[in-house]
């Protein structure tokens, strides 16, 4: 396995086959999955497992029992994808928000720098265009507050959809990054800046997913601020 994407899982049965069937149609070489499953209730690890033997290549379902938590669940994928020799790691949800379509030019990118995000605010990207103005303004100001918060420079601070050389995660030490939800993404913005890594940003329009319910909350949102507040002030 060359290129390892790393996709956690909550009850996303209906999504992830089709995520899966998208990539493998990229063309990517040497490509490779770890699904990590907290024990979805409808059957999404189960299927995972299924997809894992159609799989010519690696394919890794690890299974946990109960929601743990975003955060964990991309540690444990990261250390899965690392174990299995991965040079590229790329990180992505299940539910089709990150278009594969993206992937080629994102993994490029890696060509030249440590990380690479795909970016809803760099020149070119943008959100689904069904959003209606509220949330539209809800997701860039959040992202700026979170920005200001960590004196992040890259302008999609919350991306969930990043790619990274090897050497960047054993850089920062993925045992090292603490929050569990929301704030996760932020935090390992934050510390690929402070170590100082060379980060680019691969512009992609977000779109809504496709089935399936958000995990997202005002609470989440509101708790992870605070976390990264912390984070920002012990650093």
């Amino acid at each position: 396995m060359k290129t390892a994407i790393v996709v956690p899982t909550y009850n996303e049965a209906e999504t992830l086959p089709v995520l899966i069937e998208k990539v493998v149609a990229q063309g990517i070489d040497g490509l490779g999955f770890v699904v990590v499953d907290d024990g979805s209730p409808d059957g999404t690890g189960e299927i995972a497992d299924e997809l894992a033997q159609k799989f010519y290549g690696t394919f890794i379902v690890v299974h946990r029992e109960g929601k743990q938590g975003l955060g964990t669940a991309y540690k444990v994928g990261f250390r899965s994808a690392l174990d299995a020799g991965a040079e590229l790691i790329i990180e992505m949800d299940a539910d089709l928000s990150h278009p594969p379509e993206v992937l080629p030019g994102l993994i490029a990118k890696l060509e030249n720098a440590d990380v690479a995000v795909a970016s809803r605010y760099a020149p070119g990207g943008g959100v689904d265009p069904e959003w209606n103005w509220g949330r539209k303004q809800i997701s860039f100001w959040g992202n700026v507050g979170i920005r200001l918060i960590l004196g992040i420079k890259v302008r999609d601070a919350t991306a969930g959809f990043k790619g990274f050389r090897r050497e960047a995660l054993e850089k920062i030490g993925i045992q090292n990054l603490t929050l569990k939800g929301f704030g996760f993404q932020a935090e390992v913005a934050y510390r690929c800046q402070q170590a100082g890594m060379r980060v680019v940003e691969h512009p992609y329009v977000f779109m809504e997913r496709t089935a399936g319910k958000s995990k997202m909350s005002f609470r989440i949102v509101v708790e992870s601020l605070f976390r990264l507040t912390w984070i920002r002030l012990g650093r």
